[in-house]
């Protein structure tokens, strides 16, 4: 079969998993429901494929949507809670530090596979530094689709049966110009094949990346992004991600199942003792706090918040501050375990 035929094939397949996932309102559901589809496939013996080119494509497109997604008033936001924000650093430190110390010592994986399986957040830019050569893609998507999966179906169990509205960051954000999205998309294009010549792990995720935040920080990459563009970006993420699971044996699957398993509990108790110590300080519910400083899904722990009736300004703040510092974290613990790998 033709390269091109197998590669539409691919995303064809995706988009049905992709679409699929999208019923049950689980967040990610584009990137994890056409990676479990291709997945599925791959598993019955078709060939599935990602060519490098449309790899790094991809690639662009998720720094170019992490980078989209910062709020240009995120800086201004921070001065507002700082206990509660300084809560979160040490709290994402201790999460980090123990579910990787614990997929290592328990499930054997190696560091950049425990550790990447360890961060609360950016699945898709997580995953593309471990399709890029960094851990063991597979294992991640496994650990972290696990992870995401438990704490959106638990988290608005108690706001279930309230009437509760939508709630996501950008809602009310006006349409991206797409003059503005065509010269950020170059940009971010230009400096990601630079950080790849210089031999920067994901250099095109990592440069998009640094180029959008750069941009939308400074006022220049106004509105939001094209929700068929981020959703084009997931669905292609989502086959190369099911594409990386040829050979994988049910021995590693079910290891990374249990890790997955075992991770989240780990990130929930941390999270449950940082806000009942933080409660201590601040003068505000420690549902409020927990939901804050939670290592789910924006949207599920702000719909809960509406629920229970929160500040929800303070839940997003926290949930935007998180991935800000992840942003920052990933590409330097990713190079960190990179270099430590190749020096043993």
């Amino acid at each position: 079969m033709p390269l091109a035929v197998r590669t539409l094939l691919t995303l064809a397949i995706s988009t049905i998993g992709a679409i699929a996932m999208g019923f049950t309102g689980i967040g990610g559901a584009m990137l994890m429901g056409g990676a479990i589809a291709v997945t599925i496939a791959v598993a019955a013996g078709f060939k599935a494929v990602v060519p490098n080119g449309a790899r790094n494509v991809l690639f662009v497109g998720v720094g170019l949507s992490m980078g989209a997604s910062v709020a240009p008033d995120t800086l201004q936001l921070i001065g507002q809670w700082p206990i509660t924000l300084l809560a979160l650093v040490i709290e994402l430190i201790l999460i980090v530090m123990a579910c990787g110390l614990f997929l290592t010592w328990v499930f054997r994986l190696d560091k950049p596979t425990a550790y990447l399986s360890s961060f609360p957040g950016h699945l898709s830019f997580i995953v593309a530094l471990a399709t890029a050569g960094t851990g063991d893609s597979r294992q991640i998507v496994v650990i972290q689709t696990i992870r995401v999966a438990l704490l959106t179906l638990f988290a608005p169990i108690g706001a279930l049966f309230l009437p509760v509205g939508d709630f996501s960051a950008g809602a009310g954000a006006e349409p991206m110009a797409m003059e503005t999205l065509a010269m950020a998309a170059l940009a971010c294009t230009f400096s990601g094949w630079v950080f790849n010549r210089m031999g920067i792990p994901a250099g095109y995720v990592l440069g998009s990346m640094a180029t959008a935040t750069v941009l939308k920080l400074a006022g220049l990459f106004p509105g939001q992004l094209p929700q068929l563009l981020i959703d084009a970006t997931f669905i292609g993420m989502g086959a190369l991600i099911g594409s990386r699971f040829a050979g994988i044996s049910r021995k590693d699957m079910a290891n990374a199942l249990a890790g997955g398993i075992g991770s989240t509990a780990i990130a929930v108790a941390i999270v449950t003792l940082t806000a009942l110590i933080t409660a201590q300080f601040v003068d505000m519910p420690v549902g409020q706090i927990w939901l804050g400083l939670s290592p789910g899904g924006l949207e599920s722990m702000g719909a809960l918040g509406i629920a229970l009736g929160y500040d929800t300004a303070f839940i997003a703040a926290h949930h935007v501050f998180r991935l800000l510092l992840l942003t920052f974290a990933i590409p330097v613990v990713a190079m960190m375990l990179r270099n430590t790998a190749k020096a043993t």
